[in-house]
């Protein structure tokens, strides 16, 4: 294993997994620390459940993860988070980083979270989704965490103890030699964190080359794909086991499991109504009377039984905000996490065996209530979206969408692609 990487939440490590599977490298998803022997691969990605945990746990889980894999002899390490930065005053993006620097013993990192095939750029070091600043995108209105500045040099700023400076444009637009040495300059400054500009595919791969010595990194999944094709140029390593092809799809009804509010979320959920039996996870009305989310259970358990099933809790904001109101933004995740990993075990004892999950929260929760520990990768279905195969344990096929990606038929082609 020559490429280690750390996500903070399942779907993001996901997505950075599948952008390296592209790149030609063997990769394996853990979720946690692995607690079992690996297969032989070329990068390793352990997703944590850590992007929105208290900043003392989502620091000392990074820092096990790190250690695993400095110690299972990773020659670089990547910190992946999500290209809209999710993320709050408090942490936990900032802390991570700074803790992942104290333990590897570097004084100098940069932080890309762009990833323009989706349209996340970084220009003048504000982050942009297509068109719009991240504080005026739907991220602005995230349940969890709401992107109100879109000034990364400010938001890392307010969460970080190091200084925080910026890479622009005109220098990454100038090539690898030019970025070099403008990395060089500013680390002669002493520690501190470089935010990079980034428009262009192109200056992902700029970036990607001049940075492939750089022991430790941190980004969106383009960057951590691009590091890792440089860092291959290096090396000699090449592993032959982890065939992908060893896993066919599995057979039988499709369970998608949406928790996710997003709005191209939403709008996935509004193209694919009338083509799957669906029930909405209210948690307010389980909140009031356990017996309802028994019934849903029920019913998704006996339509799987004639075809493929939907259970979503993703809902607009109006509705959202009421939830909260009632519930408490912390009570209702928590409860809505416990539903559907109590659906998804119902289901899997039914015997369905191919699940469709919206949101890097539900997504962490349906895997860990069916004791899913490690994943390999086929194609995507969408632009951050595989299909992954379960290997501990086996027989599980999953697609694990972040909520904000995948085109507005996404769940149309799941279906498509599963008949």
């Amino acid at each position: 294993m020559y490429f280690g990487a750390i996500a903070d939440d399942v779907t993001g490590g996901t997505d950075l997994a599948s952008v390296l599977r592209q790149g030609g490298l063997r990769v394996i998803q853990t979720l946690d620390v692995p607690g079992v022997a690996m297969p032989r691969c070329d990068a390793v990605v352990i997703s944590l459940k850590s992007r929105t945990a208290p900043v003392s746990i989502a620091t000392a889980t990074s820092v096990a993860a790190a250690s695993f894999l400095r110690d299972a002899g990773a020659e670089q390490t990547y910190f992946k988070y999500c290209s809209t930065f999710d993320s709050t005053d408090e942490g936990n993006i900032g802390p991570v980083i700074e803790a992942l620097m104290d333990l590897l013993g570097v004084s100098f990192t940069i932080a890309c979270p762009a990833y323009p095939q989706l349209r996340r750029t970084v220009y003048l070091g504000h982050l942009f989704v297509g068109h719009q600043l991240l504080s005026e995108s739907s991220m602005r209105h995230h349940p969890l965490t709401p992107m109100s500045d879109a000034n990364l040099v400010r938001v890392l700023g307010r969460q970080c103890r190091l200084p925080i400076g910026s890479l622009m444009t005109p220098d990454v637009d100038a090539g690898v030699d030019a970025v070099r040495a403008r990395l060089k300059s500013l680390q002669a400054k002493g520690p501190c964190i470089i935010v990079a500009d980034a428009l262009l595919d192109r200056h992902i791969d700029v970036l990607g080359s001049a940075c492939e010595d750089h022991r430790f990194l941190t980004g969106g999944a383009a960057l951590g794909g691009a590091v890792a094709k440089a860092r291959r140029r290096l090396t000699a390593n090449s592993c032959v086991e982890t065939d992908v092809e060893m896993f066919p799809h599995s057979e039988g009804p499709v369970a998608i499991l949406s928790g996710s509010c997003s709005a191209s979320t939403i709008e996935q959920l509004r193209n694919v109504a009338g083509l799957v039996a669906g029930r909405f996870v209210d948690p307010l009305r389980i909140a009031e009377n356990g017996a309802t989310l028994t019934s849903t259970i029920d019913w998704a358990c006996d339509q799987t039984r004639r075809g493929n099933v939907l259970l979503y809790s993703t809902a607009n904001p109006d509705t959202l905000e009421e939830t909260h109101k009632v519930l408490g933004r912390e009570t209702a995740a928590a409860l809505l996490d416990s539903a559907f990993a109590q659906v998804a075990i119902a289901l899997a004892e039914t015997g369905v065996r191919t699940f469709v999950v919206a949101g890097g929260e539900t997504s962490g929760a349906v895997l860990g209530a069916l004791g899913i520990r490690m994943l390999v990768f086929d194609d995507e279905i969408d632009p951050g979206v595989p299909w992954t195969y379960s290997l501990d344990p086996d027989g599980f096929a999953l697609a694990l969408k972040s909520g904000n990606f995948g085109s507005p038929d996404f769940f149309v082609k799941v279906l498509r692609k599963t008949l």
